[in-house]
């Protein structure tokens, strides 16, 4: 990247699908989980979660939504390495049919 572009925020979106033996109760566990990384990995600035409420049936079997946003993609990197992050993926990953994960830099239209 030119430089300065690793600078400013930065979005982290996982879209994901649990896995049908996956109890709602053990849903909510997971998201729980996944928001209380926010204040253990310094980066990691915001988290927002929900589920896909849209009518046009476009989802392709994707039901949650969750937004992270980080001060750097220098940031995202130390989330991805950082132990916290890596404990809850290895119980969080597995408990997904399906998952898409995307960074991007918000851009003003």
């Amino acid at each position: 990247m030119e430089g300065g572009q690793q600078q400013g925020v930065v979005k982290h979106v996982l879209l994901a699908k649990f896995k049908d033996d996956v109890s709602p109760e053990k849903a909510e566990e997971l998201i729980r989980g996944y928001a209380a990384l926010v204040p253990l990995i310094e980066p990691m600035k915001a988290f927002h979660w929900g589920k896909d409420v849209s009518i046009e049936n476009m989802h392709q079997g994707f039901t949650h939504v969750f937004e992270s946003t980080f001060e750097s993609i220098e940031g995202i990197a130390e989330y991805v390495s950082h132990p916290v992050h890596v404990e809850f993926s290895n119980n969080f990953l597995p408990a997904l049919e399906k998952v898409i994960v995307i960074d991007y830099k918000p851009t003003p239209a």
